[in-house]
């Protein structure tokens, strides 16, 4: 499609207008979503809403996040990185009473303070045992979706009990969760204060466990034999269409041209569990490209349409980029981890980052590590008995990790080990650990409930 053509099929015809002044955020944040499992990565999942934010945008080919959901969260609200917060090597567990610091400044604080209507419909997964962790005392005026992950799509339970609130009290209502998720943001979107701009964060629950779509989406794959990969590709397509939704009703409240849009996924995709990461290695859960390399796009105007960045990006770089490209004050934070590239997307250039990205995945038996650099990538996998196992791989030659050149580069195998080792350093005492449930553990009756004043 010739440029000319594909800005005639626009809402709002300028799309290389200057950008807005105090434009408005909307971020989408997909659950375990795999690197392939989009349209524009040649999936045959049908994502149109998503392939059209990659046809009006940037799309970020080096965009990273962490192996598994908290961490990536955490992250994401707070510029930092998540084995500073306590959350790098996994999850908070529903039995856990563990949060984010609350010296930690959030990205809607930021938002809010500049005086922006703050909401979020979705998954939070950073804290739910204390009210002080609640969405609605970090920074959000609206706050709509449940606590834990694996929630039941139905039912709206984890473990038994109901975890789903409006606003921090509990509320029963019947349906299915990504319809309800994508149906409050747009009631948000329409009821909003014209007067203000927005940041609307819709994390969704999908395509994560429990494999649960509606049974005409099924249908609609039914030429899918595995019953896993047919549930995933629904409940990615019933996402897709939330998307779809929220987009089309910018396009009828005509501010598409006044909204920053920004996609990406948590990790990569479960392939135990439906997903695919083709061509690259691992999984949700690792440290290779296929648990940390995510499909992510940006719309914005003044981005080139149907770009496609080689931009390193890291789910700690929102926060400062974001607000950057809000021209809002980043307010009293604590040091970033991330960085702000937005001087860098905006111009369609590619910079090289101040310091590393590292990762993080606790195991049974093991723990494996990651360190990026521009050229080199290091996994190191930590046993709980033996020796450590390092590859090495030169990361933008060799995306699928198919050549270890560790025993060719041993100088370089060791400078990342350490700086590894540094990084593991970080972890407070407190922070949370991959444990069982405790002898008799058993969900409240109402998650939003249960959680302590103080």
């Amino acid at each position: 499609m010739r440029r000319r053509d594909f800005f005639s099929m626009l809402p709002v015809a300028a799309a290389a207008a200057a950008p807005p002044q105090r434009p408005n955020v909307l971020v989408f944040l997909a659950d375990d979503l795999g690197w392939h499992d989009v349209g524009f990565h040649g999936s045959e999942i049908r994502t149109p809403n998503i392939d059209r934010l990659a046809q009006q945008g940037v799309r970020f080919e080096r965009a990273y996040s962490f192996p598994v959901c908290s961490p990536t969260r955490s992250g994401l609200m707070t510029g930092r990185s998540p084995m500073r917060l306590g959350t790098g090597y996994t999850v908070i567990r529903p039995w856990s009473s563990y949060g984010i610091p609350l010296t930690e400044r959030f990205l809607p604080q930021a938002f809010h303070d500049a005086g922006y209507q703050t909401a979020i419909t979705g998954k939070w997964h950073l804290g739910h045992a204390r009210r002080a962790f609640f969405p609605n005392a970090r920074g959000f005026d609206h706050a709509y979706g449940h606590l834990n992950g694996a929630l039941d799509y139905f039912t709206h339970e984890r473990d038994g009990g109901l975890d789903w609130n409006r606003n921090g009290k509990s509320v029963r209502e019947e349906g299915y969760t990504t319809y309800l998720l994508g149906d409050e943001a747009c009631r948000f979107v329409k009821n909003r204060d014209k007067a203000r701009p927005f940041f609307l964060y819709v994390p969704f629950n999908a395509p994560h466990a429990p494999l649960e779509a509606p049974r005409d989406l099924l249908d609609q794959y039914a030429n899918i034999t595995d019953p896993n990969r047919r549930a995933y590709a629904a409940m990615t397509t019933a996402m897709d269409q939330m998307v779809g939704r929220v987009l089309s009703t910018l396009d009828d409240e005509k501010i598409t041209q006044e909204t920053l849009v920004l996609f990406f996924s948590d990790n990569g995709g479960p392939v135990n569990l439906g997903a695919t990461n083709t061509p690259l290695r691992g999984a949700k859960g690792t440290c290779f490209e296929g648990g940390i390399r995510v499909p992510a796009v940006m719309r914005f105007p003044g981005l080139q349409p149907g770009s496609v960045s080689r931009q390193v990006m890291t789910m700690m770089d929102y926060f400062p980029t974001l607000t950057a490209a809000a021209g809002i004050p980043e307010g009293p934070h604590q040091p970033f981890d991330g960085e702000n590239l937005w001087p860098a997307i905006s111009k369609g250039k590619t910079v090289a980052r101040r310091d590393l990205f590292f990762s993080v995945q606790s195991g049974n038996t093991a723990d494996n590590y990651a360190a990026l650099t521009p050229e080199w990538k290091l996994v190191r996998i930590l046993p709980a008995k033996g020796e450590p196992k390092n590859l090495l791989f030169r990361i933008e030659e060799d995306p699928s990790e198919t050549t270890d050149l560790s025993a060719q580069h041993p100088q370089v195998v060791a400078t990342l080990a350490a700086r590894i080792d540094d990084w593991r350093k970080l972890h407070p005492a407190d922070g949370v650990r991959d444990v069982g449930a405790p002898p008799g553990y058993k969900a409240p009756p109402l998650w939003s409930e249960a959680a302590l004043e103080n």
